[in-house]
């Protein structure tokens, strides 16, 4: 997003006191108009909005908050869910809620502070790592930093981005992940690292970003963007997730995987990684507000499942799954595929094996990591 757009989008800008020295901060006041900036003392002097209503939603991404986080920055994946198989990933947050507008976006049944936020003191989230590097320096932790927002979309005023890379060079054996609908690398693009930081993208046909990412990047220039990473060489990744049903969904995706691998070599993309929509219950009523029933996610017919979120049929999933995972393997069988927040029994029934089996996956589904760090208590 540029300076423009950025100018365009919100509206009002709240800085916390304690934060209004941090480079973010004084980014922001280079960015914005003094009269739609606000100093608030803390936090505390805006409120919270329990069960947003559509209207609220909307208006929450309008608002952004720079401020610091007193919590714990790193944890687990939130894909660690009964019966399902997890790739042992780790997250840190390092801001919360994002601008751009996904249809299906699992903040709706989330977020109930409504604003866009930044946390400042990602001095204070690397302190923590280095506690955690103390005991498990050694470890092959995978960590990202796009589970509750965009990892990149708002790294214009951040600027996380040039920190984290300084710091991962220290830790060779962690890989960082930046996961982002956005085309913005510019902060890092040409910036030395060791390898151990991947860039990744979230795809979906274009016809699915148009019709249900709103705000994001187009396919063109998430693969674009992809292209100039691995130029630079930096690994990248894609998520192909969430996969979305529609009536033409096999064209569709087809065409965007004869895209990939046009443009990549297996050798040169990390993984990907495969997931169908899936979404808590009580979101459902705020995506129809917000989108209507003309969204392909909210006139679509979805079961309860185990973990407790509504997902489509499990025949379709798996149908959706080996179509999609034959397209790459039939162009070339070197693709590193896995499933994302899926059962044993679609693995199975995609696969014909489990990840802990497979030649390609298997160190990413080691469990040793996650036992160490659960030992721990933060």
């Amino acid at each position: 997003m540029t300076e423009k757009n950025f100018i365009k989008q919100f509206e009002n800008i709240y800085i916390e006191k304690e934060s209004f020295s941090s480079e973010s901060a004084k980014r922001a006041l280079e960015i914005f108009p003094k009269d739609r900036i606000h100093i608030i003392k803390d936090k505390s002097e805006l409120k919270n909005i329990s069960n947003m209503n559509a209207e609220q939603f909307n208006k929450s991404k309008k608002n952004l908050l720079l401020c610091s986080f007193k919590g714990k920055f790193f944890k687990r994946c939130p894909g660690v869910r009964p019966g399902l198989i997890c790739c042992n990933y780790f997250v840190l947050n390092l801001g919360q809620h994002c601008e751009m507008d996904c249809s299906y976006c699992y903040l709706q049944s989330l977020i109930n502070f409504p604003f866009v936020t930044i946390y400042t003191n990602i001095g204070d989230a690397l302190n923590e790592l280095s506690q955690i590097a103390l005991e498990m320096k050694d470890h092959k932790l995978r960590i990202g930093t796009g589970e509750i927002t965009d990892s990149l979309s708002l790294d214009d005023i951040s600027l996380h981005s040039i920190q984290l890379l300084d710091y991962f060079t220290q830790h060779p054996n962690w890989t960082l992940e930046f996961k982002t609908k956005s085309a913005n690398i510019k902060n890092f693009v040409n910036k030395k690292h060791s390898g151990n930081i991947i860039v990744s993208w979230s795809l979906n046909p274009q016809y699915i970003i148009e019709k249900e990412e709103h705000g994001t990047a187009s396919l063109s220039e998430r693969l674009n963007a992809a292209r100039l990473c691995r130029d630079k060489g930096f690994p990248v990744a894609f998520h192909l997730d969430p996969v979305i049903y529609h009536k033409e969904w096999k064209e569709s995706y087809s065409t965007m995987i004869q895209k990939i691998t046009f443009l990549f070599k297996p050798e040169e993309v990390s993984h990907i990684s495969l997931g169908a929509l899936r979404f808590q219950p009580q979101q459902r009523h705020i995506m129809r507000e917000r989108f209507g029933m003309k969204s392909l996610v909210t006139s679509g017919e979805y079961f309860k499942n185990k973990d407790g979120k509504l997902r489509y049929d499990s025949h379709l999933r798996q149908e959706m799954f080996r179509f999609i995972f034959s397209e790459f393997k039939n162009h070339n069988s070197e693709w590193n595929i896995f499933l994302c927040m899926e059962n044993k029994e679609n693995w199975l029934a995609t696969t014909n094996n489990i990840p802990s089996k497979m030649e390609e996956t298997k160190n990413l589904f080691d469990l040793k990591p996650v036992r160490h760090f659960t030992k721990r208590v933060y």
